[in-house]
């Protein structure tokens, strides 16, 4: 199979290109070097493999996509702005880069023919996690309040009686609820995906990854996430910066078991296309290889941590300094989002087989990418 990675020379991208090649699939790579995850002037990777073909070019060229559709067999999509970012004034670009490039895409792909999709989502579609009440079951807390947050009460109430909530893990059925720019153009890209599949009669999929860390993130970026945050500042021998209390529950999935689930959907995808059943994205009517156009899945790993115990982890294994929790917040950060990531084990074959200890013991002193985003 020929794939299409957009984005193929980013963190993830490049690796899944490396777990594709690993597969017996060629890799097209497609990359606009963007500065928030490239050197100024940066180059594609070095580490690509020397028969891999690597077009640089932006996906919201329809001659470039065009160009880079020839001989394709399927999509994945991994170009996209990443991250809280600064502030608001993000927000034209978030829009550009994720929504109308997608758009794009889809497009040139309707007309080449093209018809297996598999995209990078997010688990910020979310917006705030699962949560039980004792008396009122599971129940939606709105957005904090930044009175609350600026008392330190982190903790989202129970919106019926303001009692404390129970977190747990969110199911691909959960209602979407993004709370910021980056999470309302990664459900948009859903929809443009679910739309296109209808319309095309192709097969789509969103992986919606949860906290993905390993070798190869940007340093020193306001674009990275937070796993990025602390390696960079440990590389500059500061303590890393801990928000809130560090209580924050999230997945921290590594980058490998990301580039596999990739390869599993796309393997998914694919199958349903040619109209087989081998089996690996079940036979359900909501899963890939089901009767349904378009399906999403949790990449997590199904081990809940807090952010100060990934801090405290990645510290202790770099060899200082502690982590600092400020008890500073950001607004349109969620207090807790954890996945469960059964439907994936059950649809597509995959699990994530790299533990916490051994993935933050490893990225510790896994080497970095430079990028010029500031």
């Amino acid at each position: 199979m020929r794939v299409l990675v957009t984005g193929g020379a980013g963190f993830i991208g490049s690796h899944i290109v490396d777990a594709l090649t690993e597969a017996g699939h060629e890799a097209v790579v497609l990359d606009a070097l963007l500065p928030s995850a490239h050197e100024e002037g940066g180059a594609l990777p070095s580490s690509t493999a020397p028969d891999v073909r690597c077009l640089v070019g932006d996906v919201r060229d329809p001659d470039t996509v065009a160009g880079a559709l020839r001989g394709v067999d399927a999509v994945c999509h991994q170009a996209a702005m990443v991250g809280l970012g600064k502030d608001f004034s993000d927000a034209p670009a978030y829009v550009s880069c994720n929504d109308h490039g997608t758009a794009v895409l889809l497009s040139g792909m309707e007309a080449a023919g093209v018809r297996s999709f598999v995209l990078a989502g997010s688990m910020v579609v979310y917006g705030e996690g699962r949560y039980v009440c004792d008396e009122h079951a599971q129940v939606r807390p709105g957005p904090r309040a930044v009175s609350a947050l600026r008392a330190g009460r982190f903790e989202p109430p129970c919106p019926e009686c303001g009692a404390a909530l129970r977190p747990g893990l969110v199911g691909e059925d959960a209602p979407t609820d993004p709370r910021n720019t980056y999470a309302t153009t990664k459900l948009a890209q859903e929809h443009l995906a679910a739309a296109w599949a209808r319309a095309a009669g192709g097969r789509a999929v969103s992986l919606r990854y949860h906290n993905v860390y390993g070798p190869g993130m940007p340093r020193d970026t306001p674009y990275a996430g937070v796993a990025s945050f602390f390696r960079s500042a440990l590389a500059r021998g500061e303590a890393p910066t801990v928000y809130e209390d560090g209580a924050q529950r999230r997945d921290f999935v590594h980058v490998h078991d990301v580039a596999a689930a990739n390869v599993a959907a796309l393997a998914a995808v694919s199958d349903a296309r040619a109209g087989t059943d081998t089996g690996a994205a079940g036979a359900g009517e909501d899963g890939a290889g089901g009767g349904a156009a378009f399906a999403a899945y949790n990449v997590g790993s199904d081990e809940p941590h807090t952010i100060g115990e990934m801090a405290a982890a990645l510290a202790d294994a770099y060899g200082g300094p502690d982590p600092v929790v400020t008890g500073e917040f950001r607004l349109g950060d969620v207090r807790h989002i954890t996945a469960s990531s059964q439907r994936a084990a059950r649809e597509l074959g995959w699990r994530a087989r790299i533990g916490f200890a051994e993935g933050m013991k490893e990225f510790a002193t896994a080497q970095m990418r430079a990028s010029s985003g500031s």
